[in-house]
C-alpha cells in the first residue's frame, strides 16, 4: 500500500514516520511572501520503487526539494525527554538536508518526503491558489496531495534595520573545493554562498580582512594584501573591494570586519601575513605570541586603521559595517580587553566595536559599544535598557531557542518573533559553514559528521548550516525554518506590532514561548486577514 499525505515545515519526518491522516493543509501568504509545507510517501508495498514529483501551481512561484538524512548517533545534552525531537527514532537517521533532485527510490517500509517553498509575488492574484504535488512511481502509478494557498492584501516589506550574519568560512570552501584563496576558482564557488545567505536572510557578510582570529589556527585567509618595506607597510585594497562589491550585487547589506585581537583573552595581536603576491607560508609579520599591546602590533594598528577609514569611506559602507576587538572575553579579560580598547579608542576613535559575551560588566562600563548577549543572559540586557544584538552558539539548550539538529522546527520558528519582542538590534551566530573537527584545519564529512568531532561540547547541528554541494550550498530543514522565522519578523515589521501586542505576549523570554506548529501557522493567518489588527 502507498500513503501520501501533507505535514507542516515545521515538524520533521523521519525515515520511519507512520503515514497520518492527511488534514486539510493551508498556508497563508500576503504578497512578496514566503512559506513551506511537505509532501509526504510512504511505501509499505513488497517492493523497492523509485518516485518522482511534479508540482503544479498557477500564479506561484514553488520549489520541490527532496529531504534527506543524516546520521546523528545520540541526542545533545541538556535536554528534557519531553523536548526532544524523534525521541522515537534517535540513535538513528534525521532529515536534515535539501536536495534540488526529486527523483529517489522508496524502499519498502520507508517513508520520503518532499520540502515545497511557495513564494507569491507582489502581484500576486488574492484569494486561494491550490498547489498539487504530484507522486509518479516507477510501477505506473500516479498519487497527489494538494495545499490551498490563501493570499491576502498585506505586502511583506523586506525587513529594515535589523542585521543578521552567521560567520563565514572562506578557508571550508578552499579546502572542500580544492581552491586557493580569493583565485578565480575562489570567486567562481563564493557567489552562490553569498547568494544563500541573502536569500536565507542574512544581510551581514562576515569578511575575512585577516583570518578570523576565532577556533584554533587557521588556513590562512587574508584578503587585504599587505608588503612590509622596513617599518612601514603597502596595502593593496583590490580584493577586498572585489569582495564588496561582489557581496553588494549578490544583495548584501553590511560587513562584518575580523577581529582585530586573540579570543578567549585579549592577549595577543592576531596572526597577519604578508601575502602581497598571494603566498602565505612562512610569512607572518610577527610571532604568533606577540603581546596585544606590544610596540609592534600597535605601529602596524597605527598604519592600518587609517589607511582602513580610507578604504571604508571611498566605497561608502563605513556606516554599514560592524567592527570586532575580541570574541568571547570573560571577566577575567577584562584589564585586557580595556587596554585594547584603549589602543582602538586612540588610533581609531571612529570605531564602534561589538563583542559577542555574557558580563553586563562590559556594556555597563563602556567598553563594548554593541554588546552580543548570549540569549541565556539577554533579558537582563533587556530590563536594564542596555541595547543589544543576540546570539546563541553550543548552548544555551534545552528549552532555549536554538537550531539543533534535535531541537524540535517550531522551536527554531520562534526566533524572528524573540528578536522582534525583545527588541534586539541584531543577530549573530558562529557556524554558517564550519566544516571542520574543532579547533583543527582537519575537513570532516559534513553528511556524516555534525558536531565536528566534539560532542557533548559542541552539539550536533551547531556548526553549520548549509552542506556542501557540487556547486554550491545545499541547504537544511534548519536553515529554512530559521529563514522563515526572519520572514515572520519581516510582517510584523510591515504589520508595525507592538512590542507590547497581545499575540506577543506569548514571547515571556528565550527558554518561555509558543513551541507548537500550529501556533504560528494559526498566529500569522490571523494577522494577514487582519492586516495586524
Amino acid at each position: 500500500m502507498i500513503s501520501c499525505w501533507t505535514a507542516s515545515s515545521m515538524e520533521r519526518v523521519f525515515k520511519r514516520t507512520r503515514p497520518r491522516a492527511n488534514r486539510y493543509m493551508r498556508l497563508d501568504l500576503g504578497r512578496k511572501d514566503k512559506a513551506s509545507f511537505q509532501a509526504c510517501i510512504r511505501n509499505a508495498t513488497d517492493e523497492n520503487l523509485t518516485v518522482d514529483v511534479v508540482v503544479n501551481s498557477d500564479v506561484l512561484d514553488v520549489q520541490v526539494r527532496r529531504v534527506g538524512h543524516v546520521p546523528f548517533a545520540r541526542f545533545n545534552t541538556e535536554n528534557r525527554e519531553d523536548e526532544l525531537d524523534g525521541l522515537e527514532y534517535i540513535p538513528g537517521f534525521v532529515p536534515d538536508p535539501l536536495f534540488t533532485e526529486v527523483e529517489t527510490t522508496l524502499a519498502r517500509n520507508e517513508t520520503e518526503s518532499f520540502w515545497v517553498s511557495v513564494t507569491s509575488p507582489e502581484d500576486c492574484p488574492l484569494g486561494v491558489h491550490r498547489i498539487s504535488v504530484i507522486f509518479k512511481l516507477s510501477n505506473g502509478e500516479t498519487y497527489a496531495v494538494e495545499t490551498d494557498v490563501f493570499v491576502h492584501p498585506v505586502v511583506v516589506e523586506k525587513r529594515k534595520d535589523f542585521p543578521v550574519t552567521h560567520w563565514f568560512y572562506t578557508d571550508a570552501l578552499c579546502d572542500w573545493y580544492g581552491v586557493n584563496p580569493f583565485d578565480s576558482g575562489f570567486w567562481k564557488i563564493v557567489k552562490p554562498y553569498i547568494l544563500d545567505l541573502v536569500e536565507h536572510g542574512t544581510n551581514v557578510l562576515h569578511t575575512p580582512l585577516f583570518t578570523p582570529p576565532t577556533d584554533g589556527v587557521k588556513r590562512p585567509t587574508q584578503l587585504l594584501r599587505i608588503r612590509k618595506n622596513d617599518n612601514s607597510y603597502e596595502f593593496d585594497w583590490s580584493d577586498v573591494k572585489q569582495w564588496v562589491e561582489l557581496a553588494e550585487a549578490c544583495g548584501m547589506e553590511y560587513f562584518e570586519w575580523t577581529h582585530l585581537f586573540s579570543q578567549w583573552g585579549v592577549e595577543c595581536a592576531i596572526r597577519i601575513y604578508e601575502n602581497y603576491d598571494g603566498v602565505y607560508e612562512d610569512r607572518l609579520l610577527w610571532p604568533p605570541d606577540t603581546a596585544a599591546d606590544s610596540e609592534v602590533y600597535t605601529g602596524f594598528l597605527s598604519q592600518f586603521l587609517p589607511s582602513f577609514e580610507r578604504f571604508l569611506n571611498e566605497e561608502g559602507i563605513m556606516d554599514r559595517s560592524f567592527f570586532h576587538l575580541s570574541d568571547e572575553p570573560h571577566q577575567q579579560h577584562l584589564p585586557n580587553y580595556k587596554k585594547a580598547r584603549h589602543i582602538l579608542a586612540e588610533l581609531a576613535p571612529w570605531m564602534k566595536v561589538m563583542d559577542a559575551l555574557s558580563q553586563l560588566s562590559f556594556a555597563e562600563s563602556g567598553l563594548t559599544d554593541i554588546p552580543v548577549a548570549s540569549i541565556s543572559t539577554s533579558k537582563k540586557f533587556y530590563e536594564k535598557g542596555i541595547a543589544r544584538w543576540d546570539y546563541f552558539c553550543c548552548g544555551p539548550r534545552g528549552p532555549f531557542l536554538n537550531r539543533l539538529l534535535d531541537t524540535p522546527l517550531a522551536q527554531i520558528r520562534g526566533a524572528g518573533w524573540l528578536f522582534y519582542r525583545f527588541e534586539s538590534l541584531g543577530f549573530l551566530h558562529w557556524g554558517y559553514n564550519y566544516w571542520y573537527k574543532r579547533s583543527t584545519t582537519q575537513l570532516i564529512d559534513p553528511y556524516h559528521v555534525l558536531d565536528g568531532e566534539a560532542w557533548p561540547l559542541w552539539a550536533y547541528g551547531d556548526t553549520f548550516v548549509v552542506y556542501p554541494g557540487a556547486n554550491g550550498p545545499v541547504s537544511s530543514l534548519r536553515w529554512e525554518v530559521f529563514a522563515e522565522s526572519l520572514n515572520d519578523y519581516a510582517l510584523l515589521q510591515t504589520l508595525k506590532m507592538n512590542v507590547d501586542d497581545a499575540n506577543l505576549s506569548f514571547f515571556k523570554a528565550y527558554n518561555n514561548y509558543p513551541k507548537d506548529g500550529d501556533w504560528y501557522q494559526l498566529t500569522r493567518a490571523a494577522l494577514l486577514a487582519n492586516g495586524g489588527k
